[in-house]
């Protein structure tokens, strides 16, 4: 249902220095890769990785989260071939790597639209960007002031290593102030994984989270958001993210340190033809490249 397609450019480019590759070989004979990162991305590598195997049975791919600033820093630290990241790469994340000589290599292969999500039984259907910041700074804590019951609200972030964490700061705590200093409300729960939020609003009528909408489900309920009261309602769909209607959209990345080249060029080349962007879409997140459209 929240299955989406769009058209951009696919190679963000490259970004510093020279590294080199940690691919290993396996007890097979063959090569074994290793993805780490975004826990929005771990679906989409975990269908990427069963697919490309099935193609290249001499390369096998293990896929873990852990967040985007767990993957650039197993990138950093060798014991990673490839970071998923749902956000760019960081300039302390840059400077690390110029100490050691690394290159961030930068895929931009998916878009990806952050849905805000409540409880079913909960009244509130829509919210502007300025009132997703007063609830998720606690300004404002009950949910009568947004046209619910009367009930504490309960705030469910992810963990600050993740990127998804750090785009919602940055983009709506922060109204896309770089040198704005807003943070999450203390009493704010941070949760592991997209899916844990996913399961704690799932039972909790005065829950409010947020998370990329490839976890979106029918045990949850999507929050319509506005830029400001004057603009439009909208949700996260594949044409209102495409369009950039929606107005908490994003790019997914993925990263190498240093210019792919053997099985990793092979899995990244994967990831952007028309099978690999097939497998973004099913995945529910937005493909960078419309099918025989490169």
């Amino acid at each position: 249902m929240f299955k989406k397609l769009v058209c951009l450019s696919v190679l963000t480019g490259i970004i510093l220095l020279t590294g080199c590759s940690r691919t290993e070989s396996s007890s097979n004979g063959g090569k074994s890769l290793q993805i780490k990162g975004s826990d929005t991305m771990v679906n989409l590598g975990q269908a990427w990785a069963e697919a490309f195997q099935k193609k290249n049975t001499n390369i096998s791919v293990g896929v873990t989260g852990g967040g985007s600033g767990t993957g650039f820093a197993a990138l950093l630290n060798g014991t990673c071939d490839i970071a998923s990241a749902s956000r760019q790469v960081e300039e302390k994340e840059i400077a690390k790597a110029k100490e050691t000589n690394m290159v961030f290599s930068e895929f931009k292969i998916g878009l990806d639209g952050l849905a805000v999500v409540v409880n079913p039984a909960n009244k509130v259907t829509k919210l502007t960007i300025a009132q997703l910041r007063d609830i998720f700074t606690g300004t404002k804590t009950n949910w009568k002031d947004f046209g619910g019951k009367d009930g504490k609200i309960v705030i469910l972030s992810r963990e600050s290593n993740s990127g998804t964490h750090v785009f919602f700061k940055e983009h709506v705590l922060r109204l896309g102030n770089k040198k704005g200093t807003e943070e999450f409300a203390s009493n704010a729960l941070l949760m592991p994984s997209s899916q844990a939020i996913s399961d704690e609003v799932a039972q909790n009528q005065n829950a409010i989270g947020y998370f990329g909408m490839g976890y979106l489900s029918k045990k949850i309920k999507v929050v319509a958001v506005a830029k400001d009261v004057s603009a439009a309602y909208v949700e996260p769909t594949i044409d209102n993210v495409k369009s950039n209607k929606y107005p908490i959209s994003r790019p997914l990345f993925l990263y190498t340190a240093n210019a792919p080249a053997g099985a990793v060029k092979e899995f990244i080349d994967y990831t952007l033809s028309d099978e690999g962007q097939q497998i973004v879409r099913s995945i529910d997140f937005v493909p960078v490249i419309e099918r025989g459209n490169k």
